[in-house]
């Protein structure tokens, strides 16, 4: 017969009467199961292979690949190619520029700083980078959460160049944090932060960066610091009656709803995607006539104002090197980082798997570090990758990260020559570009899986967009990591056990609970540990198998049958052991002893196969089909 959730026996061979026994295997060096470990943990991609063999001229160019792997694909590089990258470049340029504008807004800083990070940025991205498809520039999630951070620690209208500084050092360490991260090889750790917390999260601040544009939307002047849904609303509706501006209401609508629309073709039939594309750019520029020729700034309609003219100046005696500030743009700094890496990361291998090939996540974080802490000194804040300008640069046709660079090109043009035209730019239409532009964040869809897959991962996505949307987007971010990590220690320290039947029919063994026509044979329960054993979770798998058992003795007392005589443990899924289980499983034995119930070291009348059976720091397998 077969116990787990493996083949049916018939697709074996005809069962023998002896035992075979696996002898134990050659004692390996220490430092040799060391190297292992270390090798599985940290270097599982083998990233030294390519220099196996190699003179030591190829070995210096792998190198330069490995630091900058636009060397990877720049040889075979041609016009064809270029073609695509640049109609890919000037549609994301068209779509980042009234966006930058808009999140630096979010970040509490002047336009032209959101300019700046789509200029310096993607350029050392397009060098440093493994992604094809990524847009670089700041986003909308990450400008609220270092806005709402460092507004926290320093009025921004009341001390700007403090809080400038403060902005730009936490720019430095998110680079530095995504650096090393990168360099010591510890992606891993973003791994901790789960997909149904980033859910939850990212489903609650799209919600916070909306209610905050209401300010604009609504032309209202007093509004709430707080991030939390009730001061929100509490500052809208007080002031229904004198603080909103019916011209400003018409265009932040009309345009909203124009953004609306076209994402809405642009989702129904793909190949009209720069519809979308476009429309922020001609919101803006419609919008900004509008005002101008009607002069709707002297009815109080609130428009951007002059944006600082040129290139990014150098911010790097800017950053707090000493004192308070300094740990504080340290602490926002390590918190923004990793959520931005999570998002670009998250973006790029979605973009790889559609076109099927690698992102090197270590070459990725050494690229994002890089670039914010070239940035933080060249007055950029924190840039990630942008999902939709990353999708509409997928669905342009970019072939590599030239892209970037064009853009890059392109907004480097806008701060020479185009920014006295935003002038009189109305702050509605912003505030429409950054609700749609999160709009897509919350995903419903993605929420309703959770709930029809795992409870838990619901409860970790509701956590967090609750703890977001009425409390602050650092209580949500806790929350998300809090629940992320019982999630983890919930699963190490309370691994699943199962009482396995056999299906009618059949030679295969699955778990009662799942199948409930599964029969138990008479006498013998047979019992599967679905984890690997550690001193974690030892004792506990040793008291639930004696639960199980004194439980079904307890039901057969009640109805008259036989007691439990054997007891089989499956342990097919039981990948590792360490000592602490090796000493469980051994108390267990001398308490079924006690309890004179034969357990699995005793070879009598056992249909198994495949057994893993643990004594004395001894691992033996019974491999037959029946054993006697």
């Amino acid at each position: 017969m077969e116990i787990g959730s493996g083949p049916s026996l018939r697709h074996h061979p005809q069962p023998s009467s002896q035992i075979h026994k696996v002898e134990r295997p050659p004692k390996q060096n220490v430092l040799t199961e060391f190297q292992t470990v270390i090798k599985e943990t940290f270097f599982h991609d083998e990233p030294l292979r390519a220099f196996r063999g190699k003179r030591s001229h190829t070995k210096f160019y792998l190198v330069l690949q490995a630091i900058f792997p636009i060397l990877e694909w720049a040889g075979s590089y041609n016009l064809q190619k270029f073609r695509g990258d640049l109609i890919a470049g000037l549609t994301i340029a068209s779509l980042c520029v009234p966006q930058d504008i808009a999140y630096a807004r979010l970040a509490n800083l002047e336009p032209q700083y959101g300019l700046y990070s789509s200029f310096v940025p993607p350029l050392i991205y397009a060098f440093m980078g493994s992604s094809r498809d990524i847009a670089i520039g700041p986003v909308a999630v990450v400008s609220l959460l270092i806005g709402t951070m460092a507004q926290n620690e320093i009025d921004p209208k009341k001390n700007a160049l403090a809080y400038r500084r403060l902005v730009f050092t936490a720019t430095f360490f998110a680079g530095v944090t995504q650096f090393a991260l990168g360099l010591f090889r510890l992606g891993f750790l973003i791994d901790f932060l789960s997909h149904a917390a980033i859910v939850g999260f990212m489903a609650g601040a799209a919600i916070t960066i909306g209610l905050q544009q209401l300010k604009g939307l609504l032309g209202i002047t007093n509004f709430t610091k707080k991030t939390d849904i009730i001061s929100a609303m509490h500052s809208v509706f007080g002031t229904v009656h004198h603080g909103w501006n019916w011209q400003t209401i018409v265009i932040g609508l009309s345009f909203l709803a124009f953004l609306l629309l076209t994402k809405y073709i642009a989702k129904k039939y793909p190949k009209l995607f720069w519809v979308s594309a476009i429309a922020p750019l001609t919101s803006v520029i419609v919008a900004t006539f509008c005002v101008y020729i009607t002069r709707a700034d002297k009815e109080g309609v609130a428009i951007v104002n002059r944006i600082k003219r040129g290139i990014n100046p150098s911010s790097a005696h800017e950053i707090y090197w000493t004192g308070d500030l300094f740990l504080k743009g340290f602490k926002i700094g390590v918190v923004a980082g990793l959520i931005a890496l999570t998002e670009a990361i998250a973006i790029a291998r979605t973009f790889a798997a559609v076109k099927d090939y690698n992102v090197d996540g270590n070459k990725e974080m050494v690229a994002m570090g890089t670039m914010n802490i070239v940035g933080s000194m060249t007055s950029c804040y924190i840039a990630t990758g942008s999902f939709s300008r990353s999708a509409v640069n997928f669905m342009a046709g970019c072939n590599t990260a030239v892209a970037n660079i064009v853009m890059s090109c392109v907004v480097l043009l806008t701060l020479e020559l185009i920014t006295p035209l935003f002038e009189y730019t109305p702050n509605a239409v912003l505030a429409s570009i950054i609700i749609a532009a999160v709009f897509p964040l919350v995903d419903i869809p993605a929420a309703i899986l959770l709930w029809k897959i795992d409870k838990f991962d619901f409860l970790a996505c509701v956590g967090a967009f609750f703890g977001v949307v009425f409390k602050s987007v650092e209580i949500g971010l806790l929350i998300a990591v809090a629940i992320s990590f019982a999630k983890i220690l919930l699963q190490v320290t309370r691994p699943r056990t199962a009482v396995l039947g056999r299906l009618p029919g059949t030679l295969v063994y699955r778990n009662v609970e799942q199948y409930p026509n599964a029969t138990t044979v008479s006498g013998i329960m047979i019992i599967r540990v679905d984890s690997a054993i550690y001193f974690s979770n030892s004792n506990y798998i040793r008291e639930r198998i004696l639960r199980w058992l004194s439980n079904e003795e307890e039901d057969l007392k009640i109805n008259s049958q036989p007691r439990i005589k054997f007891l089989i443990i499956e342990m097919s899924p039981v990948t590792d052991i360490d000592t602490s289980g090796i000493h469980s499983f051994e108390e267990l034995h001398k308490t079924l002893q006690n309890r004179d119930v034969m357990d699995f070291y005793k070879f009598h009348i056992l249909y198994v196969r495949k057994l893993a059976l643990v004594y004395t720091h001894c691992i033996f397998f019974i491999n037959t089909e029946y054993s006697s």
